[in-house]
């Protein structure tokens, strides 16, 4: 099964296995790499540069001569950001060569990650957002649309429409993203045009994820209309199970709040 991201990557499936903030730890990743796809360790996940060192090094291990990549999400708040050039170079110092950019404009990430031998994939939620990280020399880009799990970002356009207008206009490989979650849909995706899938929430209830085994039932027996965004009015929507802290969080919303700290 090759595609131009298989190829980019050198991996056996078009599958990104999106970051899955403190989840995406060394055996979680390293089991997907073996499986063929492409997962990405999150560095915000561990508990400063030796945590992170040391995953790099148990991944690498664990995913024999199989490549993994790097999560590097950059925070709208820049204090936040301190560490993202230190974890790209500890990444290429354990042999990383794929990264997967989210955020704010990747173009000095990117131009890091170049000079390292590395390749990097933009994620966003926007076929403009994709179209300037091209611009800045994306190898590739992932695109998600309105049904990703996590942050799907702002974008209410569906996965699919996503990727059909992304197509019209992109030049680099293109993942396609969101509600993805079996092989026919992969399928049509690659039909559609797209060069890979991101998946993320479909590899929740798997083994090497150490999620508490109850709740990784209690998702499986979800519905698919249990999900909700929360946090719209924040500017950073989150799409997560509707339950009751949701519905609280909408109380406050319609009541003005706006920031984190209003929902304490």
């Amino acid at each position: 099964m090759r595609t131009r991201i298989t190829e980019l990557l050198d991996i056996e499936y078009p599958i990104l296995a999106g970051g899955l903030m403190w989840l995406s730890d060394a055996r979680y990743v390293a089991a997907l790499a073996r499986a063929g796809a492409m997962a990405f360790i999150t560095p915000r996940s561990f508990d400063g540069p030796e945590a992170y060192r040391a995953a790099l090094r148990d991944c690498s291990r664990m995913a024999g001569d199989r490549p993994f990549g790097v999560n590097i999400t950059q925070s709208r708040r820049a204090a936040e950001n301190a560490m993202v050039a230190a974890w790209i170079d500890m990444a290429l110092e354990h042999g990383v060569r794929c990264f997967e950019t989210v955020g704010p404009s990747p173009e000095r990430l990117i131009a890091q990650i170049h000079a390292g031998g590395a390749k990097a994939i933009h994620k966003s939620a926007f076929v403009e957002h994709a179209l300037k990280a091209e611009q800045a020399g994306a190898d590739a880009v992932a695109l998600v649309g309105a049904e990703a799990g996590g942050h799907p970002g702002t974008n209410k356009l569906p996965s699919f429409l996503c990727g059909a207008l992304a197509l019209q206009r992109l030049t680099v490989p293109m993942a396609l993203g969101g509600g993805i979650g079996d092989g026919r849909q992969i399928a049509a995706a690659l039909a559609l045009g797209a060069d890979a899938v991101v998946m993320g929430t479909r590899f929740l209830v798997s083994e090497e994820i150490w999620a508490h085994e109850n709740y990784k039932r209690h998702l499986v027996e979800q519905p698919a209309e249990a999900s909700t965004l929360a946090m719209r009015a924040s500017g950073n929507p989150w799409r997560v199970l509707d339950n009751a802290t949701v519905r609280e969080i909408e109380r406050l919303e319609q009541h003005g709040a706006r920031h984190y700290a209003e929902f304490g």
